[in-house]
């Protein structure tokens, strides 16, 4: 089975090898494993598997000198939710390196009977560290859920958001035996190929690597907005589109009829609450609390410079599972190519995300933008433009479960 992104599958054997397969580069890439509970937390630093700490304690979870990752789906402890395996790129940023510069990347899942599933890691811009897929339990059950999408910061930014603190280990003292340190000098034994795992500390006059101002996405590309420190800025959702050109005459007052465009956001948080953020019902959502998103207003005419916008707290990321950004023509025909849609997403630290709506040959009203799914404490951001009939059908294919009736403003 090949696997789409976001595509979850039931996982029906118990012991499972994962593993990272890509054509020969010059990255050097580590794999790891963080067990964490429903939060998405580790319980301590023992639940973080990488080569420097390749086995964990219950046996359950074993990194090998391949890069692969064996998981016994019957040993894990109680209370681990999921497991997330992760890919980094060593010294990203002073080598100025992330994975778009890799191209044919593949995760593996196999089974004791062969593979299982294969899933291609592509449409990666800035990101050097990436969560490649996560095991996750489910009433009871274990499932697979294909993420690939990351963020910038390497693998200490990584360890952080997955609650690992980092520090710098000098080589003496010798670290303590009681606790798990991730050791930064990178010393290569001679003995065998692995070597200790390297976070290297921040020098002061450090030399960032430029990001990109604007990212435009393609269909289907997804883009990590970056975290810097513990939480996200706010992530500020713009929708802005143009108006017909107003015909001049007596007949130009029925013919250039305007178009109106409603911003809005399917929301669902950690604890299972669901609902929508739109104009429609006067639904404007609240920055915080939940849903920690908000609509700023509704522009009826497309002429207001600033369009509508739709601002995400980001000292809540941790309590959102994902946001659906769609709109409705509320008034006006299905002409998008006249509309002419654009949406950017802006996040401090971040580049500007532009999601163009620019498949122009369907006349259904509805349109599912963008998809923001929460990765370790930030959101990758998913470019969709999907149209639908209206909003119960979009809800119905993204699998949301909310009830809909008609309404007016």
């Amino acid at each position: 089975m090949q696997l789409s992104k976001g595509q979850k599958i039931p996982l029906n054997e118990n012991f499972l090898t994962i593993k990272f397969q890509r054509p020969d580069s010059a990255l050097e890439i580590d794999t790891a494993a963080f067990l964490t509970d429903r939060g998405g937390k580790v319980a301590g630093d023992e639940d973080f598997v990488f080569y420097g700490n390749a086995r964990h304690n219950s046996g359950a979870v074993t990194h090998k000198d391949d890069d692969s990752i064996e998981i016994d789906l019957s040993r894990i402890p109680r209370h681990v939710e999921k497991i997330s395996l992760t890919a980094t790129i060593y010294d990203a940023d002073k080598r100025r390196q992330n994975f778009s510069m890799i191209r044919g990347a593949l995760l593996k899942i196999f089974g004791a009977r062969g593979e299982v599933a294969t899933f291609p890691l592509e449409n990666f811009t800035v990101e050097t560290a990436i969560v490649l897929g996560e095991v996750y339990r489910y009433k009871g059950a274990w499932k697979f859920n294909a993420t690939g999408a990351g963020f910038s910061g390497g693998l200490a930014a990584l360890c952080n958001n997955f609650g690992i603190e980092v520090k710098d280990v000098q080589p003496t003292p010798p670290p303590e035996p009681e606790r798990l340190k991730i050791n930064t000098s990178r010393e290569r034994s001679k003995s065998t190929r692995r070597e200790k795992i390297t976070i290297p500390p921040p020098p002061t006059h450090r030399e960032e690597p430029p990001q990109p101002k604007k990212v435009e996405l393609r269909k289907g590309q997804k883009v990590s907005l970056v975290k810097k420190g513990s939480s996200l800025g706010e992530i500020v959702i713009n929708l802005n589109w143009s108006q017909p050109e107003k015909k001049s005459g007596f007949s130009g007052r029925f013919t250039s009829k305007g178009i109106d465009l409603d911003l809005a956001c399917l929301f669902e948080l950690k604890d299972d609450n669901i609902g929508a953020v739109q104009a429609l019902g006067n639904h404007f959502g609240s920055l915080n609390y939940p849903p920690y998103i908000a609509l700023d207003g509704d522009d009826r005419t497309g002429a207001v410079a600033a369009g509508e916008t739709i601002r995400v707290n980001g000292k809540f990321a941790d309590k959102i599972r994902r946001i659906l950004i769609y709109t409705f023509i509320y008034e006006g025909a299905a002409n998008w190519e006249e509309a002419k849609g654009v949406v950017t997403v802006n996040c401090p630290g971040s580049p500007e995300l532009i999601v163009r709506m620019d498949e122009y040959g369907s006349r259904k009203p509805t349109c599912a933008i963008a998809l923001l799914e929460n990765v370790g404490g930030t959101f990758s951001v998913e470019k969709v433009v999907e149209f639908f009939d209206d909003s119960e059908k979009m809800d119905k294919a993204f699998d949301w479960g909310l009830s809909w009736t008609v309404g007016r403003k």
